[in-house]
C-alpha cells in the first residue's frame, strides 16, 4: 500500500467518526424526552388531586396490604398463595428467563474466543492437520452495546415490577376472598335464624288455622315465605362453597383443603389515621410503565447508533502439520486485524428501524399515560366507596337498632293480644333484612379498604 493510499485511509477513518458524532448529536437533541414528560404528568396528577386526597397525608404506619388486617391465619394463607399460585410462579419463571437474557447482553462487551481443530486429506497427499484460535472484539465506540445492556436491564426491572404487581394483586384477592368466607358464613347464619322463625310462625299459623283462628291465605303466605327462605339458604351455602373453591385456586391447590373460617370479621382500622402517606409512583404497574419508556428510549439510541461506524479487532493463531500433536501451535502463524465499517446503504432498513424505535417509545409513553389515568380512577373510586360505605354502615346500623327495638315492642304487643301475627311477621322480616344488609355492607367496607390500599400502592414486602 502506498503512502498516499494510507493517508486517504487515515483521513477517511478520522472523518467518519466526526460525521457520526455530528449526526448522533443532532438526533439526540431533536428527540422528545418522553420519560421527562411522564414524570411531569405524574406530578400534575398528584398536585391536581391534592385536595381530594389530603385525608391520606397524615398517615404514617401502614406500609403493606398485610398491615391492614392483622391475623395469623390469614398470613399463613397468603404465604401459601405466594408459594404455590401457578400464575405467579409462571411470572416468576419469565422473570428468571429475562435475567439470563441480561447476562447474555452483558457478554457482548467481552471479546469472543473460538478454537478449532481440523483434518484434511486428498488422494495424492497425506492427511494434514490444522489448529486455530481466534479472538474478536468490537469496540463500543458510541456506547451502543452499553445502551443495549441498559435497555435490557430496564426491561428486566419492568418485568420485576410487574411481578411485584402480580404478587400484590394475588394477596389482595386472597384477603378479599378470605373475608368473603366470613361474609357468606354470616349470610347462612342469618338465613338459618330467619328460616327457624318462619317455620315456627308457620307451625303457629297451622295450629291457629286448625282452631279456626286464621284463614287459608295466611297459611299459604307463611309456607311461601318458608320455602323462599329455604331456597335462599341453599343459594348462600353454594356461594360459600364457590368462595372456598376460588380460594383453593388462589392457593394453587389441586384438591380440596380445609380452610378455617373466622366466625367474626377481623379488626381492621377503617379510618385514614394509620394509612401510610402514598404517592402513586409506588404502584408497581406505574413503575413498570415508566421503565418501559426508558427501555424504549435506549433502544431508539441503539437503532440510531447502528447507522454509525463500527470498529472491531481480531487476532488469530494458525498452525498446520502432518500430525495432530505437531499442529497444536508448535510453530504457529499469527495475524492481527483492525476493521472500521460504516453502513452506507441497506435499502433504508436502518432508518426504518430507528423510526420504528421512536414510535415504540411514543407508544410506551401513551401506555404510561393510560396506566396513570387508570391508577387515578382506581384511587378515586375506592375513596368514593370508602365515604359512601362508612355512611351506609352508620345509617343501616341505626336502622337495625331501631328495628330491633321496634321488634321488641311488637312482640310485647302480640303477647298482649294488641296486634295480629301478620304485623309481627312484617317487623321480623324487616329486622332480618336489615341485619343481612348491614353484614354485607361491613364486608364491602373491609374489602374496599383492601382495594384502596392496593390502588394507593400498598403491596407485599419484596423478597
Amino acid at each position: 500500500m502506498t503512502v498516499n493510499a494510507i493517508k486517504k485511509l487515515g483521513t477517511l477513518a478520522i472523518c467518519l467518526p466526526l460525521l457520526a458524532c455530528s449526526t448522533l448529536g443532532t438526533e439526540e437533541n431533536s428527540r422528545e424526552n418522553f420519560a421527562e414528560k411522564a414524570q411531569q404528568d405524574l406530578t400534575n396528577v398528584e398536585e391536581s388531586r391534592s385536595i381530594e386526597w389530603q385525608a391520606l397525608d397524615t398517615a404514617t404506619q401502614n406500609n403493606y396490604l398485610t398491615d391492614l388486617i392483622q391475623d395469623s391465619t390469614l398470613n399463613k394463607v397468603i404465604q401459601q398463595a405466594l408459594n404455590a399460585n401457578p400464575s405467579l410462579q409462571k411470572t416468576a419463571l419469565t422473570l428468571k428467563a429475562s435475567q439470563w437474557k441480561l447476562k447474555s447482553n452483558q457478554g457482548e462487551h467481552l471479546p469472543s474466543v473460538e478454537a478449532g481443530l481440523g483434518a484434511d486429506r486428498s488422494k495424492s497427499s497425506d492427511t494434514n492437520y490444522s489448529a486455530k484460535i481466534s479472538v474478536s472484539w468490537e469496540l463500543d465506540l458510541w456506547q451502543k452495546l452499553a445502551d443495549s445492556e441498559k435497555a435490557t436491564a430496564k426491561s428486566l426491572a419492568s418485568e420485576a415490577a410487574l411481578y411485584q404487581a402480580s404478587k400484590d394483586a394475588l394477596v389482595a384477592n386472597v384477603m378479599k376472598t378470605w373475608l368473603a368466607l366470613t361474609a357468606k358464613q354470616h349470610a347462612i347464619a342469618i338465613e338459618e335464624k330467619r328460616l327457624a322463625l318462619l317455620e315456627s310462625n308457620e307451625a303457629l299459623i297451622v295450629k291457629r288455622f286448625k282452631n279456626g283462628l286464621d284463614n287459608l291465605e295466611k297459611l299459604d303466605e307463611a309456607r311461601t315465605s318458608s320455602s323462599q327462605s329455604r331456597a335462599s339458604l341453599l343459594e348462600y351455602q353454594e356461594n360459600l362453597a364457590i368462595k372456598k373453591r376460588e380460594l383453593e385456586i388462589l392457593l394453587g391447590s389441586d384438591e380440596a383443603i380445609l380452610i378455617p373460617i373466622n366466625n367474626h370479621y377481623p379488626n381492621v382500622d377503617l379510618t385514614f389515621n394509620n394509612l401510610h402517606t402514598q404517592r402513586l409512583q409506588r404502584r408497581p404497574d406505574l413503575k413498570s410503565a415508566f421503565l418501559d419508556i426508558q427501555a424504549a428510549d435506549l433502544n431508539t439510541s441503539v437503532a440510531y447508533k447502528d447507522m454509525l461506524p463500527s470498529f472491531s479487532l481480531s487476532a488469530a493463531l494458525n498452525d498446520s502439520a502432518d500430525s495432530p500433536s505437531s499442529a497444536l501451535f508448535t510453530a504457529p502463524i499469527w495475524s492481527l486485524a483492525a476493521q472500521l465499517t460504516q453502513p452506507l446503504y441497506k435499502g433504508g432498513q436502518l432508518k426504518a428501524a430507528a423510526e420504528v424505535a421512536k414510535l415504540n417509545t411514543a407508544q410506551a409513553y401513551q401506555a404510561y399515560r393510560d396506566t396513570l389515568l387508570t391508577a387515578v380512577n382506581e384511587v378515586e373510586n375506592a375513596l368514593g366507596q370508602e365515604k359512601v360505605l362508612q355512611q351506609q354502615v352508620q345509617h343501616i346500623s341505626a336502622a337495625l337498632k331501631s328495628s330491633q327495638s321496634n321488634l321488641d315492642q311488637y312482640q310485647k304487643k302480640y303477647r298482649s293480644g294488641l296486634i295480629e301475627l301478620s304485623e309481627l311477621i312484617t317487623v321480623q322480616k324487616t329486622t332480618f333484612d336489615l341485619e343481612a344488609q348491614l353484614d354485607e355492607l361491613i364486608y364491602n367496607h373491609l374489602a374496599n379498604r383492601v382495594t384502596l390500599g392496593l390502588a394507593l400502592g400498598l403491596g407485599v414486602a419484596e423478597q
